[in-house]
């Protein structure tokens, strides 16, 4: 790219624009945050994604041990309520030649593994608070007529696929850079890695930005658009049929009952979207939350989710996720270690051999909606 550009004012005067280095990180930061359509360049996705949801600038991510260990600079969300995590960097900065690439890998790895829906739900409701606008009304300009709820239940299903978009951003990308980013976007998938930079032009009052995508090679975009035609949109008869063909009649019959239970006692159901695995995700709403006590794999396990619970009354109190653990423990063949009181732990539906094991697992269910519905109504007294 030039280093100079050239604008026909009004008059017809030849505008002279030289490029500008950004004297501080801060200013490419607040530009993005101001201005996310400057990711599009060209367009990051040749269908639509013009449009951006500004999550949070420095938004924090924890490890297993850490509860603010990173700060990621940016979180946007595309209208595919695609995670895209933005860390920005000059050109002056010697780490953006290799170093930034293992920083953004390691936030987006922990993001995966320990960022809750409800943290970026948060997170989203504080920048509006900030700029003083109404998260809904903000939420509800930028999805036009999809539903809310909707959205940020896909939000959470592409987190945890690992359906994310990776961006580095700077006034200029290294050639170091552009050939790791241009790898990576080959070799992963379902995520995207991309580079964007941005040039600064200023001249006689005027400045002018100037964004380039970087990493959107031919064979990525091919192998990419063969993947997403390649992705499921489960619903309940593909999921048992898939199951039953899995794993057999005996884990089949166990997911059945505990879909059976769900569609008695929860509010919705969602589904899934994976390739290869399909995966069912009842949903309670109450009291103006959203709870995922567990959900089904067609791979023959259901997965408790105290990652998320821990972030919601009353399971935000260890004391009842591990009364809640301790309950699943007293169903035999059933081991769920205390170290996963705030992760999304397993369990094979083949250990459910009984009739009574599945009764016992939905006696479970039914209390932890009777300790949701409890603390609701005393939240609703005090």
């Amino acid at each position: 790219m030039p280093d100079r550009i050239y604008l026909i004012g009004k008059d017809k005067e030849l505008l002279e624009l030289n490029e500008q280095a950004y004297e501080t990180e801060n200013i490419l930061q607040g530009l993005l945050a101001k201005y996310p359509k400057l990711l599009s360049g060209e367009k990051l996705d040749e269908r639509d994604q013009s449009s951006w949801l500004l999550v949070s600038r420095e938004l924090s991510i924890p490890d297993d041990s850490e509860s603010n260990r990173w700060s990621l600079d940016h979180l946007f969300l595309d209208l595919k309520a695609v995670p895209t995590l933005v860390e920005v960097k000059r050109s002056t900065d010697t780490r953006i030649r290799r170093e930034v690439v293992g920083q953004l890998l390691d936030y987006a790895a922990n993001a995966i593994m320990y960022w809750p829906i409800d943290h970026i739900i948060t997170s989203f409701e504080k920048t509006c608070e900030h700029d003083e606008v109404e998260p809904a009304v903000v939420l509800d300009e930028f999805l036009g007529e999809m539903d809310q709820e909707t959205f940020w239940v896909q939000v959470k299903t592409n987190l945890q696929a690992g359906k994310v978009r990776l961006v580095f951003v700077a006034d200029e990308i290294p050639t170091e850079l552009q050939r790791i980013v241009e790898f990576l976007n080959v070799q992963m998938d379902p995520a995207e890695v991309l580079a964007v930079e941005v040039k600064r032009f200023q001249g006689q009052g005027i400045q002018t930005l100037v964004p380039k995508i970087i990493g959107r090679t031919a064979e990525a975009v091919g192998r990419k658009s063969v993947s997403s035609k390649m992705s499921r949109d489960w619903d309940e008869k593909s999921f048992f049929e898939e199951l039953r063909e899995k794993r057999g009649d005996q884990e089949y019959n166990v997911a059945r009952r505990i879909f059976d239970w769900s569609s008695k006692n929860m509010t919705r159901p969602t589904w899934g979207h994976g390739l290869k695995d399909g995966s069912f995700i009842p949903v309670f709403d109450y009291n103006e939350q959203n709870y995922w006590p567990f959900a089904l794999y067609t791979y023959g396990r259901i997965e408790i989710q105290f990652q998320y619970l821990k972030d919601r009354p009353p399971f935000d109190s260890v004391e009842t996720r591990i009364e809640f653990l301790n309950k699943l423990n007293e169903i035999s063949g059933v081991n769920v270690s205390k170290e996963s009181l705030e992760k999304r732990p397993s369990i094979k539906l083949g250990e459910f051999k009984s009739k009574e094991s599945v009764d016992q697992l939905l006696s479970v269910f039914d209390w932890v909606l009777k300790q949701v519905k409890a603390s609701g109504e005393t939240s609703s007294r005090v």
